[in-house]
């Protein structure tokens, strides 16, 4: 091989070499951004899945306010809404989704507002997030899940309880009390009709029914609301039926065909399905008709 011909190979070498080195310094480049793009979309996403229940509540015209309620060594941070209406209201009690106290749940405290009662929707993780927070304090939605998953069953029922005393006793009440909970939130406002002896009804969304043992006590009519394509929960009726039905106790399921598992929330989101919508339309439509018959 000629020298000449030698030193053009050793130079195309380089050349190529460099190219390549640019190419993938491009490649890193492109890849970089695309994933930051693809982070900061799924994070938008994620603030506009928060934003709408949000905007919802911003447009109510009813009176909120963020009340202390304490008992013994705690403090609960409950949500209060009051109903536009010239005499006193019976207390509606939310309880929230294992999601916390997320925007939605204080929306759907107004929607029941709207409907003529003072609804107080309390944050069952007060005082426990970091900094002494609650809901709103955790960094993410799987951080709440766990918290709200390892709640005690005394510490939940004695939070109820504050929560319920306290609203019997506002100037406003009319004395009458139920409660209504949504998915891990309907599981509880079962259980709490097996204490709670005042109550005038419990309205279980999509929650699972207590022990049959536990079902002796209550006193309250308990009104089921389950979603055609949820076998998790709808697996468990039939027997939560059977058992309330051997006690003497009334219970009225509706189940909504079509409707997945969180209709109510589901139902309401920009994407909605028409299968949640209607089943949120007919779902909340049944809660305040039967809340009249208190």
């Amino acid at each position: 091989m000629t020298h000449s011909r030698l030193l053009w190979l050793r130079v195309s070498t380089r050349i190529l070499a460099m190219r390549n080195r640019v190419s993938i310094a491009s490649l890193r480049r492109v890849l970089l951004a695309s994933l930051t793009f693809a982070i900061l979309t799924s994070a938008v996403s994620v603030l506009h899945a928060q934003d709408w229940a949000k905007q919802i509540l911003d447009k109510s015209p009813r009176h909120r306010e963020w009340v202390p309620v304490k008992y013994g060594n705690r403090t609960v941070q409950a949500f209060v809404v009051y109903p536009e209406a010239k005499g006193k209201a019976p207390v509606v009690i939310v309880i929230h989704e294992i999601f916390g106290l997320s925007d939605w749940a204080r929306s759907m405290a107004d929607d029941i507002a709207a409907a003529g009662y003072i609804a107080i929707a309390h944050d069952l993780l007060s005082g426990m997030g970091p900094k002494g927070g609650g809901s709103s304090a955790f960094p993410d939605e799987d951080a709440i899940v766990k918290a709200v998953s390892g709640l005690s069953a005394s510490t939940v029922t004695a939070d109820l309880n504050a929560v319920a005393d306290y609203g019997k006793k506002l100037p406003a009440s009319n004395g009458k009390l139920a409660v209504v909970g949504f998915c891990w939130g309907g599981g509880k406002s079962f259980g709490f009709a097996t204490t709670r002896q005042d109550l005038n009804a419990a309205f279980v969304f999509y929650g699972p029914g207590p022990e049959a043992a536990a079902i002796k006590s209550i006193h309250a009519p308990v009104y089921g609301f389950y979603a055609g394509n949820d076998a998790r929960i709808g697996a468990t009726v039939p027997g939560t039926a059977e058992a309330m039905k051997a006690a003497g106790k009334k219970y009225a399921p509706v189940t909504y065909d079509g409707a997945g598992h969180g209709f109510m929330r589901a139902g309401e989101a920009p994407d909605a399905n028409e299968a949640n919508k209607k089943a949120r339309e007919e779902g909340l439509k049944r809660l305040t008709d039967l809340l009249k018959t208190m």
